[in-house]
């Protein structure tokens, strides 16, 4: 049983990998899929923001879909569905077939959100530990990858479907192969059997957003934090700070170095301090990390400000769909339970997304982009308020009160 577990996680964590590819070549690419469609500068922000759009969708039809099919089901065929969108938008030869292949990729990674974070916090029950971190690490890992990627066909001027095509037929039969080891487990499922849920149609119906809505705005904030540093690194550090075009782009690839270090470590740390202490800390760290920058006398302490930036939001995310599956297993012990938390928790993701960058070149150009990055400091700071929302109770893992892993294995388990 142990075995089983073991192979579920790792095919998991490859999943994550591989979503982290297929995202990072899909934005870094951006100036180049522009060129190639010829898409305006007044039309580009209406693609950009119809795929977090559509995402939030797909999210919301996960919430439906997995009260009669396994989130395994969903997460094995999502995933390919992304990565032949992604294939889609470099080999396209019209705006036409461009807006097709982004509103596929849009659904189809919003199912692929939803049902990754499912698995992953019904495999951290399963196994009584912190585990999440670990699979955001992974994804972290593959936007590292795909960033490399996308920064050799940029600087090669490789035609988009040139660096799209590799990628796609290397990840996406490994990703079919590995999807036979998933593991349902809260569901009690034959690992990738992809078989009916039978939670009666009304999974997490008992766990309403009120009860979620901490935890919602937690993650909102976080991926308004996140989208700063995507969206506004290098400009702020070229134009507020007066970096070289060079050293402006590396703020983004220093924020993500740590958040995969963050993360890779972040499970230890969880075990040993609890999770309200990790979110508390993450929190503090990345409001220091925009002071820092908002206060930043040259380049080099911007880069110190987003190295902390790195450090403290990488926890909060993993966290945050840890807490909701744990708070829907707490509030409705029914199977499938914590998969519609997570679902509902998802769409923040791309709540945060859509905001943060529009919000912060709102304040910029009214403002001052110093004065801008005070604004999601706050709102990170806010997390510490909702931190008491992240804490187990008792006979719940984490915090110190871990349950003894083979209770969860056997809970987990029926019928593996």
């Amino acid at each position: 049983m142990t075995d089983v577990l073991r192979h579920g996680r790792a095919s998991l964590a490859f999943g994550f990998f591989a979503q982290g590819v297929a995202f990072a070549l899909l934005v870094t690419r951006i100036p180049a899929i522009q060129d190639r469609y010829g898409v305006s500068d007044a039309l580009l922000p209406v693609f950009l923001a119809a795929v977090p759009i559509l995402a939030g969708v797909g999210s919301v039809v996960s919430e439906r879909l997995v009260r009669r099919v396994r989130p395994s089901r969903l997460l094995r065929w999502s995933q390919p569905v992304v990565l032949l969108a992604l294939l889609g938008v470099g080999a396209g030869d019209g705006v036409a077939v461009l807006a097709v292949a982004l509103a596929v990729f849009g659904l189809a990674v919003g199912a692929l959100d939803a049902s990754m974070n499912m698995l992953g916090v019904s495999l951290q029950r399963a196994y009584g530990r912190s585990i999440m971190l670990g699979f955001h690490a992974a994804y972290s890992l593959g936007g590292i990858l795909g960033a490399s990627l996308a920064w050799a066909g940029a600087h090669w001027d490789l035609a988009l479907w040139v660096s799209y095509l590799p990628v796609v037929v290397l990840l996406l039969p490994a990703a079919l192969v590995g999807s036979r080891w998933y593991v349902d487990g809260e569901r009690g499922g034959v690992p990738g059997d992809g078989s009916t849920g039978g939670s009666g149609g009304g999974a997490g119906a008992g766990v309403g957003f009120k009860v979620l809505l901490p935890l919602c705005l937690v993650m909102t904030f976080a991926y308004i934090g996140d989208s700063t540093v995507s969206n506004w690194s290098a400009k702020y550090l070229q134009d507020v700070l007066g970096s070289s075009e060079q050293l402006a782009t590396v703020p983004y690839n220093v924020y993500m170095v740590t958040t995969l270090v963050g993360r890779a470590v972040g499970d230890f740390g969880v075990r040993r301090f609890g999770a309200v202490a990790v979110v508390r800390g993450g929190a503090v760290v990345a409001a220091g990390g925009f002071a820092v920058v908002a206060s930043a006398p040259g380049a080099w302490v911007g880069m110190l400000g987003f190295t902390l930036l790195g450090l403290g939001l990488c926890v909060l995310v993993p966290q945050t769909f840890a807490a909701a599956g744990r708070l829907a297993a707490e509030r409705d012990g029914r199977p499938g339970a914590s998969d519609a938390a997570v679902a509902r928790l998802n769409v923040f993701n791309y709540v945060g997304f859509l905001i943060g960058s529009p919000l912060v070149g709102a304040l910029g150009d009214a403002w001052s982009y110093r004065g801008a990055m005070l604004v999601p400091m706050v709102l990170v700071l806010v997390t510490v308020v909702y931190a008491r929302s992240f804490e187990a109770q008792p006979d719940r893992y984490g915090g110190g009160h871990e349950r003894p892993r083979t209770a969860d294995v056997g809970r987990g388990s029926n019928g593996l």
